[in-house]
This record gives C-alpha cells, sequence and structure tokens, in this order.
C-alpha cells in the first residue's frame, strides 16, 4: 500500500477489497494513519496554515456487501472496500 499511495497522483483514489478481518484491520490501520498529519511536539508555536498537511483523505465509511450481492455471490459476505483519496500533500 505504501508503494501505491507513492504512486497515486493528486485526488487520485486508492481502493482496497480486504476479504478476511486481519486484512481489513490492516488497511483500516495504514489509511488511518496516513490521514492524519505528522505528529509534531506538544506546544510548538506553529499556525494551522504551517502544520503539515497528512497524504491521504478518507471518503466514506466501509462498505459491505448488500444482501442481494451475498445471496447471489456468499463469497463476497466478508468482504470490506475502503476508499482514500490521495491529497496534494507530498
Amino acid at each position: 500500500m505504501p508503494q501505491a499511495v507513492a504512486r497515486l497522483r493528486p485526488d487520485g483514489r486508492l481502493v482496497v477489497i480486504s476479504f478476511h478481518s486481519l486484512e481489513d484491520r490492516i488497511v483500516k490501520r495504514f489509511m488511518r494513519d496516513h490521514a492524519r498529519p505528522d505528529s509534531l511536539p506538544a506546544r510548538l508555536p506553529l499556525r494551522a496554515d504551517q502544520l503539515p498537511s497528512p497524504r491521504l483523505a478518507l471518503v466514506g465509511k466501509a462498505v459491505r456487501p448488500a444482501a442481494a450481492e451475498v445471496a447471489a455471490n456468499p463469497r463476497a459476505r466478508s468482504a470490506v472496500m475502503r476508499v482514500a483519496r490521495r491529497t496534494e500533500a507530498a
């Protein structure tokens, strides 16, 4: 995933579908960590425009298959799709 984020252009979308809870946890933590700006020392005198911006922006919530999809394809029952958008930050 780090290589995928590095290859994305600004406003590009990173879409990941996981089929196992452990995979989903890895994806969720990766996207969450990259959607937060880098941590800075506490009480550092910076204005809001000087704060580093995150590399990713989360798009919506996790998407799970509908009942009709699971009925048509039972193996899809555990699928989870997560989407993030690449920001202008380098």
